[in-house]
């Protein structure tokens, strides 16, 4: 028989020992990896590719929220359980979304259920859970998936996000990459920091410069961080305009 492999992720090492060893008494069950925070767990989960992420939800650097929102747009995440000391209310919320949790402490026999009933969270679950939760916010980065692993990049180093077909190119400080992420869901998740200058592309409002019309009559802004022109639909003119028009931080 297939043993489940299992990532704890929590960052209280007593509280990752208790997890530890209520799986070592688990038939069937192995830890393959811990972590102490969201960044590190999204790493471990891609070098170790477990079956179930036992996921706090509080956690420094990024929350468990957050990883599991990334988790969500991954071709092949792990199912995620979260383990959380939140309040009966919130927790209603996860039952909501048919979504695996536990309450700490974690007993033997409710992480057993669990583990029996652990499903992949979707995409739009993920965003629905994170939703319906007062203290989460958008992401601070975007996950994308390259030959060396995950990468994470900071939303502040994004200049725009560019859209062809089926994919998302992200254009960033430290160059670009493709996303597997629709532009709609990142004009609704990130609308309060960019703007919509084409149907097909959002940018940064942090690194509007200036908006222009070229030879042909055409309007184009200009960002910090690019070296190219890049053009604004008619429709889409007096954002730009009011956008410029804002004082920034």
């Amino acid at each position: 028989m297939t043993e489940t492999r299992i990532v704890i992720a929590d960052d209280e090492a007593p509280a990752r020992d208790r997890l530890r060893r209520l799986v070592d008494e688990l038939d069937g069950c192995e830890v393959v990896g811990e972590a102490s925070h969201g960044r590190e767990a999204l790493q471990v989960c891609d070098s170790q590719q477990p079956d179930v992420l036992l996921l706090d939800i509080r956690m420094p650097e990024m929350d468990g929220i957050e990883t599991a929102r990334h988790l969500a747009r991954l071709d092949a995440g792990p199912a995620v359980i979260f383990t959380t000391a939140f309040d009966s209310y919130a927790i209603d919320a996860f039952d909501a979304q048919a979504v695996g949790y536990l309450l700490k402490p974690v007993r033997r026999e409710r992480l057993l259920r669990a583990l029996r009933q652990a499903a992949r969270l979707s995409r739009g679950q993920a965003d629905s859970l994170a939703s319906r939760q007062p203290e989460a916010l958008a992401r601070t980065s975007i996950c994308v998936r390259k030959a060396s692993g995950l990468q994470l990049i900071p939303i502040d180093d994004i200049v725009y996000f560019e859209a062809d077909q089926k994919y998302v190119t992200v254009h960033h400080a430290q160059g670009e990459d493709l996303l597997d992420e629709p532009l709609k869901d990142l004009a609704i998740e990130f609308g309060d920091r960019f703007i919509r200058i084409h149907r097909s592309m959002l940018v940064a409002a942090a690194c509007l410069e200036r908006m222009d019309k070229n030879s042909s009559g055409q309007y184009e802004v200009r960002l910090r961080g690019c070296n190219q022109a890049l053009p604004v639909s008619r429709r889409h003119v007096t954002d730009v305009k009011l956008a410029l028009r804002r004082p920034t931080a």
